[in-house]
């Protein structure tokens, strides 16, 4: 079952304004693996730093925050991406929910990629005339990961997850490369691009993008290269979180502070379509006999308050996986 064409405006996302810092040091690079490095560490808070990453994949500068404890020992990491219009200087998990709250007592590192808008946190095949260059796979995966275990004190034990775009991406980058977490988590996400694939697209063209930039044009083998459907084998062994609601409006459009009407408007249909792709990969899973943690709440639309919730309820699943 497809999506309907309300769905296609999938993984909406609000922007944010990135709170300012205590002053901006620059990390030697001798600390810093060859190649990608640390070019500023800025401590927003006790519990929250402010990075500016050299990647040699992506051509520049990345910006990527991280939360993290105050100190203690070594320990694991979980990067979470966010979704189709991301924050330009923070991450929208920052700014839109008490991520930095919920994880400050909690020994584990948060990693947040900014920016990457209807990137899909993927390597695209070609330069995109809006977006520039994109090889956001080589980034979260080769790159970074080596820094972030060198300045932040990691064990190498990951996860990954995120939200609409950011979740898909997060279970691609886990098909793609297995054993290399040990979790993988999707709020209101889509694993199935055989569902996904004309919503991605129409998101990417709908931000200035070619989506054949991307994978190719529809039918090119890169599509099904990227697919958690098609290579759901592939998560044998890994940590599984899914989480939708059905679309029908909760408790918190009902809230002193209530989602934009918009988002009621397209955030139903979209979740419900969500939802729809949510129930065909579980299938997919029980199929192959791969067990998973799948939670199809009764109501629900694709917005930040419900992500906030999920986000909470899917840590003793994955901090329980990555030894937290």
């Amino acid at each position: 079952m497809r999506f309907s064409v309300v769905a296609a405006v999938l993984l909406s996302v609000f922007t944010g304004v990135f709170a300012p810092g205590a002053g901006r040091l620059p990390v030697a690079a001798a600390d810093s693996p060859p190649g990608a490095r640390i070019l500023t560490q800025d401590r927003v808070s006790p519990t929250r730093s402010a990075l500016l990453v050299d990647s040699p994949a992506m051509g520049r500068a990345v910006a990527v925050e991280v939360l993290h404890p105050r100190g203690g020992a070594a320990r694991p990491t979980y990067y979470l991406l966010d979704g189709l219009d991301p924050g330009v200087d923070q991450s929208t998990w920052t700014n839109a929910t008490d991520a930095e709250t919920f994880f400050a007592d909690k020994s584990v590192n948060v990693v947040l990629p900014i920016g990457g808008q209807a990137s899909y946190y993927t390597d695209w095949q070609t330069d995109d005339p809006k977006f520039g260059r994109y090889r956001w796979e080589t980034f979260l995966t080769r790159e970074l990961p080596p820094l972030i275990d060198a300045a932040f004190d990691g064990n190498g034990a990951d996860a990954i997850g995120g939200l609409s775009m950011g979740g898909i991406a997060a279970f691609v980058l886990a098909v793609r490369h297995p054993g290399r977490y040990r979790a993988v988590a999707g709020y209101s996400s889509c694993p199935d691009l055989g569902i996904a694939q004309g919503a991605i697209e129409f998101s990417i063209a709908n931000r200035g993008g070619n989506p054949a930039d991307m994978w190719g044009l529809p039918g090119d083998a890169a599509w099904a290269e990227h697919d958690p459907a098609l290579l759901a084998e592939n998560l044998r062994g890994t940590t599984i979180y899914l989480s939708t609601g059905t679309g029908i409006p909760g408790p918190h459009e009902a809230e002193v502070k209530p989602q934009l009407p918009e988002n009621i408007l397209f955030g139903g249909p979209i979740e419900a379509g969500v939802d729809t792709c949510v129930t065909s990969f579980e299938q997919r899973l029980r199929g192959l006999g791969i067990p998973a943690r799948i939670e199809q709440n009764p109501v629900g639309t694709h917005s930040w308050s419900y992500w906030q919730d999920t986000l909470h309820a899917s840590w003793p699943t994955i901090g329980t996986s990555i030894g937290v």
